[in-house]
């Protein structure tokens, strides 16, 4: 982890915030962790740049998928990950498509979340075991799967994607697995939002799947995170 990561926890249970914050010291002894006990209070550090947001779904006031939406609106630039007593995946599923960039249960080991944590802040994704588990044909459309073979990660299936989708596709893609919303990958690659919708459906109809929730799950199937070489991007899991 970089030295001073920036870090805000949003939880309305000071004893586990404090527990995360010591985790997180853990990992960096020079972090700056700040605290907020709802949505609200978190609204008001807008403006303070984040390199991480840890938060709770079930809190007074703002709670679920809308109060996801609203930090990811408010902090547009920081990876938001989910810390979250609910293990349903459908939750999980939810979190990711509302622009999540990993899910950590509260019933997860101490060490297993400072490894998801490292991932994320490398610019990859955490999903548990559970959601990587769980049926998916609730959430799918049913569309045709996609005609590629699962790759590995290698150079021949590097070559294979990149011939696939375009430069400006692959880079958006790229994003995409890094968790970053639609704004932050148009600002970043230099197009319009517009144009990375364009871009996303290309990547879905490839994929075989309609959302962004889908894509993450597909890509992790494929084994995209090393096969596109995006850096030190990947999915890590715990043991089951």
């Amino acid at each position: 982890m970089t030295p001073g990561v920036r870090i805000l926890v949003i939880d309305d249970h000071p004893l586990f915030r404090e527990g995360l914050k010591s985790l997180l010291y853990g990992l960096d002894a020079l972090a700056n962790v700040k605290q907020a006990a709802s949505i609200a209070e978190a609204l008001t550090l807008v403006g303070e740049p984040f390199d991480l947001i840890l938060m709770d779904l079930h809190m007074p006031g703002t709670q679920g998928m809308e109060a996801l939406t609203a930090i990811k609106a408010a902090f547009d630039e920081s990876t938001v990950v989910v810390v979250s007593g609910e293990e349903s995946p459908h939750v999980i599923q939810a979190a990711i498509q509302h622009g999540a960039a990993g899910y950590v249960p509260k019933s997860t080991d101490p060490s297993v979340t400072t490894q998801a944590l490292r991932l994320v802040l490398a610019q990859g994704i955490y999903l548990p075991p559970e959601a990587l588990k769980a049926p998916q044909g609730a959430e799918h459309s049913h569309h045709a799967p996609s005609s590629l073979p699962a790759p590995s990660p290698s150079a021949e299936a590097a070559n294979r994607w990149s011939q696939e989708l375009s430069p400006r596709q692959l880079a958006v893609l790229r994003c995409l697995l890094q968790g970053k919303p639609n704004k932050v990958i148009a600002r970043e690659i230099g197009i319009a939002e517009g144009t990375v919708k364009a871009h996303l459906w290309a990547v879905y109809q490839l994929l075989g799947v309609n959302s962004r929730a889908q894509a993450m799950y597909r890509a992790h199937e494929l084994k995209l995170f090393g096969a596109l070489n995006a850096g030190p991007a990947a999915t890590l899991t715990s043991a089951p």
